[in-house]
């Protein structure tokens, strides 16, 4: 090969470097600028007026991204009421387990609580009127034995002193009246037993056993409850985790994993802004985005959220010359309300340039 071929492949070597410099800093004049066609959608002059503007890849995501529903217990599926494509309302049901252990769980600790308030009831009630009664029987009974015990008691002293019976049938008598009399206070104090209120610590007693078997009465109806699984908002199905038969656990890596929502009636690309672009991003800055899959459309929308750290790249362009060891600021557009585009879609993110920002000054 000659020195003029070489010569001639290094110029256009250094002047395509220059073209891929001013792409990806969007200078005036340059790729990024010559984007505005005669397809209706505003040009980069028109957006952005005649500063120079802030080019990055990024990708589509749902406005409340993507969230993971997945059971809170573990068991065998026995319903999948979703597929993917389909709209779900929050509340709705998408998925029941198997709850035949549960449902058995709840009705246990339901029959604990009528025990545990029948229980109280009986308490607070205290004895039956058959039981009073029987108690109040008791006592006179215990009285009549006593007056026998002490009128043969006296019968006897009388004939000790005329020295008509021996001592020991005297003391005998003496016992016997003792005995009567320890008879009437055990009985008394039985019926005062029967009759009495219940008391504070009893009730206290009561009180928490029935706290208690509620409690677990709760805690079973929660584990039932939770075998319905119901969509935490309005949103589509993108993704179908699990099939009805298959058996879920939560220690398991995907932790009771069903199904993937997405709501996308608004998208929005997360960009990946240069660390060196940083400085020209503002809240409400307008911009737009294009993918190759869509050609020369663009879609608009404006700068909603930038984050607040650098950190390594999300998205890679594929591009043998790009740079891996850069640091990106995250920054989310929100895209024109109606634009539909499949999620996770990588595509090439146009924001407006704002004025330099004092460097004392805070973003807004």
């Amino acid at each position: 090969m000659s020195r003029t071929t070489l010569a001639a492949l290094a110029v256009v070597t250094i002047v395509s470097a220059g073209t891929l410099i001013a792409w990806s800093r969007g200078a005036p004049g340059g790729p990024a600028e010559a984007l505005a066609h005669d397809d209706g959608a505003p040009g980069l002059a028109a957006l952005s007026g005649a500063s120079p503007v802030v080019a990055a890849p990024g990708r589509v995501e749902a406005v409340s991204e993507e969230i993971d529903v997945a059971a809170e217990v573990s068991g065998r599926i026995a319903q999948l009421l979703v597929d993917e494509g389909d709209r779900v309302v929050e509340g709705q049901v998408l998925a029941r387990l198997e709850s035949a252990d549960h449902v058995a769980r709840v009705a246990s600790a339901r029959a604990a609580v009528a025990v545990a308030e029948a229980e109280r009831l009986r308490l607070v009630n205290g004895a039956r009127a058959e039981e009073r009664r029987e108690a109040r029987a008791a006592v006179d009974q215990a009285e009549a034995v006593l007056r026998n015990a002490e009128i043969s008691l006296e019968r006897r002293r009388g004939l000790a002193a005329e020295g008509v019976i021996a001592r020991e049938d005297l003391d005998r008598a003496v016992r016997d009246v003792e005995v009567a009399q320890g008879r009437v206070r055990e009985t008394r104090e039985r019926a005062l037993v029967v009759g009495a209120d219940a008391r504070t610590d009893e009730r206290a007693r009561a009180d928490a056993n029935i706290a208690l078997a509620r409690a677990r009465l709760a805690e079973a109806q929660a584990l039932l409850d939770k075998t319905v699984v119901r969509a935490p908002l309005g949103a589509i199905v993108v993704r179908r985790q699990k099939q009805a038969g298959e058996s879920l656990s939560v220690e398991s890596p995907q932790g009771g994993l069903l199904v993937t929502l997405a709501d996308t009636r608004v998208l929005r690309v997360r960009a990946d802004v240069d660390e060196r672009d940083v400085a020209r991003l503002s809240l409400g800055q307008p911009a737009y985005v294009t993918a190759d899959a869509y050609g020369a459309t663009r879609f608009s929308g404006r700068v909603v959220r930038i984050g607040e750290i650098l950190g390594r790249k999300n998205v890679r362009t594929d591009e043998p010359t790009e740079r891996v060891d850069t640091k990106v600021l995250e920054t989310l557009i929100e895209l024109e309300p109606g634009v539909r585009l499949p999620l996770g879609l990588r595509v090439d993110a146009f924001i407006g340039a704002a004025a330099q920002a004092d460097p004392a000054g805070v973003r807004p």
